[in-house]
């Protein structure tokens, strides 16, 4: 059998015509005898030659078979197991002799294939264009030779466990590429190595679509000695106060002792010694909540009979139904009882905490229908906090609030956060011409050491402090390393766009003076005829000395302050130093990403114009059923608030007698979100604290905030299933009649705060199911609602831990999936190693043979004898003698 590689090349036979033209018009003199010779040889030549550039190829058929072992190379396959498959591999090696053969190691995906008695341009080939990059440590690409296949043994494929490779088993996923490294010259068959306890894929449908042999050899589960607690059973919902049992499944493949620990959020609530029987074991600990809405409850085991440690701790989560409960964050807690106990006179209770016990996880911010913030800065916040926040309220429907003081909005660095895109309000504001002007000059340390992410964060932070200056003030940025560089020139801040420019040029590399740059900001700012004047420094070293106390002195008799930023391991004593002399402020950002804060907050604090102290009356702007009752003709003045200008969608219910926002909110995804730009404590509500209608006015801006949750009716169950969750909603209505025909959506929250949305697709009466893939580790929280037209029927928020992966689970080797797969693909169950290597007479491959080689043989010889017949003329010769 015949083929080309190239087909498409043999349209340049058209050339053939070209030579039979040339012939019919040639003017050689030769005798026609010679000429036709002289035509057939050009004929076969370029028909010789493209047939070699069409690449003509002999096929042959063979039954000669390649092996690829499949080796197994998860956390559950043990010691024990190992050196099975390992002695199996030895003997396969022995019976290879000079048959080809190839290996690839897997678990969650598969690794490089190492190939033993091939060419290695061909397995490099095959690797190149059908396996992605190894993650082992050293792949191994096996040659033909007797020295290289000598140091290269078959049981050489152990590979490091890291980046959670080993924590799976995709046997499917390692399927294809067996298949695809068998180049096309021999019959392909595979043998898999494995204890079958696949976590994912479907490994049987997998084989059966490949038509490929698949034999299998089964490894035995763990001997070891193996303790796993393997779920934390909780109910899904109880009253607050109402006992509940907490059960523990332990599973055991042998009688031992062991200690299990329960754990209430952080704290141990119950422990016990107990006996442990091989197989199952359930030990109930009777536990209630009194004070949350969400708990999360942890377990775990210790025994000294234990092999791997990993899957010793399950986690779970149990919602509590009761009072409304919120959160309210403020930095003096002595201030925010007024506001904490007029809520709990309206029935809602409020935990007082100061910026430090800000939530860092969404399970935690679930135990609140509502967050409020008092007068806490974004520098008390990470980002991570600020996003979790966002969040909550976007994907959960939970209610933020935000009240005013000298570290809310604009002056707490919240400009370009996560929260201010939360806010009904935006925190940069026209500044009032009677206000005097800034003039700011940023002094940022371009060293090597703030090179990367700092460098970024930096420069980030520069270019958003100049955009909340006004046309009216002023602006310079000076870069440092060894010596001082002027990056933008003292102007007005109007030029904003040029001045930005100018920030991204700046670029990390040299070393560490401070003292230069100083000097250089101190003749910015003097050039300057803006009434106040301030410097930021930043840096991220140990500096070069100089006469600081000089300079600083200097500064201090021009009326220019200093604020100081230290950025990871910074000289902190010398910075607080400089920001006590010239009268500012000294932060330390552990995390770079907190500097865009500090430089947003030091530029609204230096400007001095984003608070008015003076009192004023509210007005209402937008009379709403939210504040019914409320008599705010006999309300009291209030003495301040924090200047904002208000979002185009958001509605503005308060205003100052100045047309200011007082009172703003709107929808953000699925929660409310409030801004409330005065206080809610004695500095600026101390008429507010005793007004009659104070704590009325408050409970309705709250509860008009909360988180809805409608569940009459409703019953959700979330059951864990290898890597998934699968969700089941039941509905009824009041009359007990299943709720049909109602649409059903579910947002999906991630350990890392990716969201996914999904649909309940209704499977039957009064039922919605989906399904959401779970193969990270951590808290999922699943925000559900189910609606018929315009009304809504339920919302709930519900959550899910997922603990270690099923690969640590404690299992029998799955010998009916391998026997399976075998029986189903014309494979073995535990063949034989010498017979792997046995001619496949029910299989055929073909085996191809370039032949352009000969082709071009072919044509140089008769391309000699074209060259001959041109140069002697037969004919005259003959006549001549």
């Amino acid at each position: 059998m015949l083929e080309f590689t190239h087909p498409y090349l043999l349209f340049l036979l058209l050339l053939l015509i070209v030579i039979g033209w040339g012939f019919w018009r040639s003017l050689l003199d030769f005798s026609r005898g010679q000429r036709i010779v002289l035509l057939v040889l050009r004929t076969a030549i370029l028909l010789l030659l493209i047939l070699a550039a069409a690449g003509l190829t002999m096929l042959s058929p063979t039954h000669e078979t390649m092996v690829v072992f499949l080796v197994d190379q998860s956390r559950s396959i043990d010691e024990n197991a190992k050196t099975i498959a390992d002695n199996y591999l030895h003997d396969a090696e022995k019976a290879a002799g000079k048959r080809p053969y190839a290996v690839v190691p897997f678990a969650s995906t598969p690794q490089t294939p190492e190939f033993h008695n091939m060419r290695k341009t061909v397995a490099s080939t095959f690797v190149e264009t059908t396996l992605p990059t190894s993650t082992a440590d050293e792949p191994l690409l096996q040659s033909a030779d007797a020295e290289t296949s000598a140091d290269t043994s078959l049981t050489d494929t152990k590979t490091a466990w890291t980046n959670g490779w080993a924590d799976g088993t995709d046997i499917a996923a390692a399927l294809e590429p067996a298949i695809a490294v068998v180049p096309p010259d021999y019959v392909p068959r595979i043998v898999l190595i494995s204890d079958g306890n696949e976590t994912s894929g479907d490994s049987l449908t997998h084989a059966i679509r490949s038509g490929i042999a698949v034999s299998t050899v089964p490894l035995p589960s763990a001997v070891a000695p193996e303790v796993q607690l393997s779920e934390l059973r909780t109910p899904p919902q109880i009253r607050q106060g109402e006992p509940f049992y907490l059960e523990v499944v332990v599973q055991s493949n042998q009688k031992t002792n062991a200690a299990i620990t329960v754990y209430r959020g952080g704290f141990k609530t119950a422990e016990e010694t107990c006996s442990l029987e091989k197989g199952e074991n359930i030990f109930r600990f009777k536990q209630s909540i009194d004070d949350q809405r969400q708990t999360e409850f942890s377990a775990t085991i210790e025994s000294k009979e234990d092999t791997i440690l990993d899957n010793n701790k399950a986690e779970g989560l149990v919602y509590v139904g009761g009072k409304p409960r919120v959160l309210l964050i403020e930095s003096d807690a002595k201030a925010a009882r007024g506001l904490a106990s007029a809520l709990k006179e309206q029935g809602i209770d409020a935990e007082i905490r100061p910026p430090e016990g800000t939530p860092r996880t969404l399970d935690e911010l679930e135990n609140f229908e509502a967050v409020l913030m008092s007068n806490v800065p974004a520098t008390e916040l990470t980002v991570w906090q600020m996003n979790i926040l966002r969040s909550y309220v976007s994907d959960l429907g939970g209610g933020f609030v935000m009240l005013g003081g000298e570290q809310s909005f604009g002056l707490g660095g919240y400009y370009k956060t996560p929260i201010e895109e939360i806010l009904p309000v935006r925190s940069d504001f026209e500044k009032e011409k009677e206000k005097p002007s800034l003039a700011i000059c940023l002094v940022i340390d371009r060293s090597g050491s703030m090179g990367g992410q700092k460098m970024e964060m930096a420069k980030d932070a520069a270019k958003s402090a100049v955009e909340l200056l006004t046309p009216r003030d002023y602006a310079s940025v000076i870069a440092f390393d060894s010596v001082s560089y002027v990056v933008a020139p003292m102007q007005s801040a109007a030029s904003v766009s040029s001045i930005t420019s100018q920030i991204s040029t700046i670029e990390a590399g040299g070393g560490t003076s401070i003292y230069p740059g100083m000097v250089d900001a101190y003749d910015q700012l003097t050039r300057a005829s803006a009434k106040l004047k301030h410097v930021i420094l930043l840096t991220d070293g140990y500096s070069e000395s100089g006469d600081f106390d000089g300079i600083m002195r200097q500064m201090v008799n021009a009326q220019i302050t200093v604020s100081t930023i230290g950025v990871g391991d910074a000289d902190n004593d010398l910075l607080q130093h400089l920001a006590e002399l010239g009268q500012g402020r000294h932060y330390i950002c552990d995390d770079p990403q907190a500097i865009p804060q500090v430089f947003a907050k030091e530029t609204m604090e230096a400007s001095k114009s984003a608070i008015k102290e003076e009192p004023f009356t509210p007005v209402v702007i937008t009379p709403t059923d939210v504040l019914s009752g409320v008599n705010f003709e006999g309300a009291p003045v209030l003495e301040g608030f924090v200047v904002t200008r208000p979002k185009s969608t958001s509605q503005v219910v308060l205003s100052t007698e100045s047309g200011e926002p007082l009172l703003a909110w709107w929808r953000y995804g699925l929660g409310m979100s409030v801004a409330f730009t005065s206080d809610a404590k004695p500095k600026w509500a101390a008429e507010w604290l005793t007004w009659d209608d104070f704590p009325l006015f408050w409970a309705q801006v709250i509860r008009h905030t909360m988180r809805k949750s409608e569940q009459r009716g409703v019953v959700i169950e979330l059951a864990q299933q290898d890597s998934s969750v699968h969700i089941t909603l039941d509905a009824a209505d009041d009359s007990d009649q299943y709720v049909n025909k109602a649409s059903g959506t579910m947002t999906v929250i991630r350990p890392d705060l990716s969201k996914e949305e999904l649909v309940l697709k209704p499977t039957a009466p009064g039922r919605y199911e989906a399904e959401i893939p779970a193969d990270k580790r951590g808290g999922y929280h699943l925000q559900t609602t189910l609606t018929t037209g315009e009304r809504m029927i339920a919302s709930q928020s519900r959550g899910v831990m997922i603990g270690y992966p099923d690969e640590l689970r404690l299992k029998p080797a799955n010998t009916d999936l391998l026997e399976r797969i075998a029986a189903s693909t014309d494979g073995t169950f535990q063949p034989r190693p010498e017979s792997l290597f046995e001619p496949d007479l029910t299989r055929t491959a073909w085996k191809s043979q370039p032949l352009w080689q000969y082709l071009l043989t072919i044509a140089a010889f008769l391309f000699v004898v074209d060259v001959l017949l041109r140069r002697v003329d037969f004919a005259r010769r003959k006549k001549h003698r």
